[in-house]
């Protein structure tokens, strides 16, 4: 598949190929699959079928999952014009079919890999976007399960990660190709929001909103019985968003220069809900000390490490703050603390290698 983009995942989905047998098929064989010309010479993935007959339909699927796992595998485009030229139109919905399939039986990888190479059948296609967004939206829901179950670990959190960015580049490439597919918008809004980006979120159910209404039951990829509810739902949740939209303004003011501004639009939030989430805290500190006002930012940086106690560039920022007003004590002092921070993460680093 063409994203453009590096390819985040195929090292989890390249443990399925490891057992996979490969030979050379006879020419026989080739003649009658129609494939002389393209895998002569060429070894295949092979799993017999019932009696222990060698079917084409297994050799494409088998083709189709070394290459959705390794889209680098060096027979990837003989594999890839095979395909195409024994499935013809049916290779994308078959494929799409067949990964579909084993997501409803929870094989989430394996359905990324069919869906993979449905989508290099045919970039465009609505449904493997669709599903493939959401197979790898099930595959870091599972493992952030797991996690929660057996505690957390770092390769945990590369996978989540991974299989998260990729879900949410689905979703935003789906939502570009497909703009009135209204159930693109539904989870890009929820992996948007899962990122913190409220306004994204919010601007992104604004469209589902929008295409949820749709005429064609088709085109907003649901039936009105699943509309009215997941309108619903996204009103409920557009609603809960006010705050956390002006939360992100206010940083974003910050960011941009306006440090006034910002810190008048985060002020509001100090006490409440939002009184314990930290980036509050480290903003209003940043608009403080660029308004020269060292005394409150030194409090809003101290409010922070309440919330992360062991946030290395917190103390770093405001080690800075204490040698501004001449409070050299404490600036080694949180100098210090950060670099014993990074020393001791550095140390757990090569404990786990």
């Amino acid at each position: 598949m063409e994203t453009g983009k590096k390819d985040r995942i195929s090292k989890y989905l390249i443990k399925f190929n490891k057992d996979m047998l490969f030979g050379e098929l006879s020419e026989d064989f080739l003649h009658a699959m129609g494939a002389q010309g393209l895998l002569s010479g060429i070894p295949v993935p092979i799993s017999e079928g019932e009696n222990g007959q060698i079917r084409v339909l297994s050799i494409v699927l088998d083709m189709a999952k070394v290459i959705g796992a390794d889209p680098d595998f060096v027979y990837a485009d003989k594999y890839l014009a095979y395909i195409k030229a024994v499935s013809g139109d049916q290779g994308e919905p078959m494929l799409v079919s067949e990964g579909a399939k084993l997501a409803d039986e929870g094989r989430y990888e394996e359905s990324c890999m069919l869906l993979r190479t449905a989508l290099a059948v045919e970039p465009k296609s609505r449904a493997a976007l669709y599903l493939y967004g959401r197979a790898c939206k099930a595959c870091y829901e599972a493992m952030s399960e797991y996690e929660a179950q057996n505690g957390q670990t770092m390769e945990g959190e590369e996978y989540i990660g991974a299989f998260k960015a990729e879900s949410t580049d689905i979703f935003e490439v789906l939502t570009m190709m497909h703009p009135e597919f209204a159930m693109g918008y539904y989870f890009l809004g929820y992996a948007y929001l899962n990122l913190g980006l409220y306004i994204k979120a919010k601007l992104t159910w604004e469209d589902f909103m929008k295409y949820s209404s749709a005429a064609d039951p088709d085109d907003a990829g649901m039936d009105a019985d699943q509309a009215e509810d997941l309108r619903h739902e996204i009103s409920g949740r557009l609603l809960d968003l006010e705050e956390p939209v002006q939360i992100e303004k206010g940083c974003n003011q910050i960011m941009g220069g306006d440090f006034a501004g910002g810190r008048d639009t985060l002020s509001r939030f100090k006490e409440g809900r939002y009184s314990n989430w930290w980036p509050l805290w480290y903003y209003l500190a940043v608009a403080e000390a660029s308004l020269g006002n060292a005394e409150e930012a030194i409090n809003d940086y101290r409010r922070v490490l309440t919330i992360t106690p062991s946030n290395a560039d917190v103390m770093d920022e405001l080690s800075a703050v204490y040698e501004a007003t001449g409070d050299m004590d404490n600036a080694a002092k949180y100098k210090t603390k950060a670099e014993l921070v990074r020393r001791n993460y550095a140390e757990s680093q090569k404990e786990m290698n």
